[in-house]
């Protein structure tokens, strides 16, 4: 394997909505995800709530309890409306990509908001956003999913695909803060990217950069098309077919074949390893350096790492690594 350097980056629901008949059809972006259910799937950790209390209206806000608690023509908007206001589900379009934005789970604004939006009430806001006439998506449009620090189950992220897909729009890709949310999507066959928590408003900006974040642990096959994005060491237990990649800032291990894309240290650590049972990668990189894979593969196929040295990525048998390293210490202790 050759290797050069390079800059360049590689690149459910508690309750039905109003039309419980309406058939739910499979999301192209899942294999073999089947859905026989004629409703959204039921959240069993959403706690019961009366019709008034998961009523949303079409702008989001929980409705008055009083007729005579409604604004008067004239006055001016509440200060709470603006925290209300930030407790709605969004689509926007940024770089020619539609964003589903969902509101935060916890309190991230300042004073805390008495207003906390259940699974439910998130479910009946998408149906509206959906529904409404302020469309602005062409058909076929690709859906980016901020979900945030929202934890989501596969059969809640089924149901969001399965609405997008009702009017003729594709999710594709999952932004998440919490790991139980990337690792159901990452399962279900969405590209993912794990991101850091958002800190609270009334922390200081200016703080020192966090360590890595813990090892994603996922237990499947990552197909062609599936990007996953994480903070920190990446562990797959199954194959990276070719056309998928794996970007870590920490060490990648594939308890697998590794026949797609691997990344490991993408933030610059070049102390970052590539470990796979079976190493037939399309690229590698650790931190700016890149290798290839070689044009003849080899007769026999043994566990193996990839690592950095002066002269590029080299690949070494896994019960060969632990030697090298000695050997390099040993070398290293001599020339200082």
């Amino acid at each position: 394997m050759t290797s050069d350097s390079s800059n360049n980056p590689i690149a459910a629901p508690s309750a039905a909505p109003t039309q419980s008949n309406a058939v739910v059809t499979p999301n192209p972006a899942s294999a073999g995800a089947t859905t026989t259910s004629t409703a959204p799937p039921l959240n069993p950790t959403a706690p019961a709530e009366s019709a008034a209390e998961s009523s949303v209206t079409a702008g989001g806000a929980v409705p008055d309890a009083a007729p005579d608690a409604a604004a008067q023509p004239g006055e001016s908007a509440s200060p709470e409306q603006p925290l209300i206001k930030d407790l709605q589900v969004r689509f926007k379009s940024e770089e020619g990509q539609l964003l589903l934005m969902l509101p935060p789970e916890t309190e991230t604004t300042d004073p805390p908001s008495p207003t906390a939006l259940t699974w439910a009430d998130l479910w009946q806001q998408l149906k509206q956003r959906l529904s409404g006439g302020d469309r602005f998506w062409q058909p076929g449009t690709v859906v980016h999913l901020i979900a945030r620090d929202r934890l989501l189950d596969g059969r809640q992220l089924q149901a969001i695909a399965d609405a997008l897909l009702e009017v003729q729009l594709q999710l594709k890709r999952v932004s998440t803060s919490r790991r139980q949310t990337a690792v159901a999507a990452a399962t279900a066959g969405y590209s993912v990217e794990q991101q850091a928590p958002v800190a609270h408003l009334s922390q200081p900006t200016a703080t020192p950069p966090p360590a890595l974040a813990d090892p994603l642990y996922i237990q499947t096959t990552v197909r062609s098309g599936v990007e996953i994005r994480h903070p920190g060491t990446i562990v797959v237990l199954g194959d990276i077919n070719p056309g998928s990649s794996l970007i870590a800032d920490g060490d990648i291990l594939v308890w697998g074949r590794l026949r797609g894309v691997a990344h490991a240290g993408a933030s610059g650590n070049t102390q970052c390893r590539i470990m796979a049972l079976q190493m037939e990668p399309t690229q590698l990189r650790i931190a700016e350096s890149l290798a290839r894979a070689p044009e003849k593969p080899p007769a026999q196929y043994y566990p193996e790492v990839a690592y950095v040295t002066s002269e590029g990525i080299r690949i070494a048998r896994s019960a060969d690594f632990a030697k090298t390293q000695l050997l390099i210490s040993i070398q290293s202790g001599q020339n200082s």
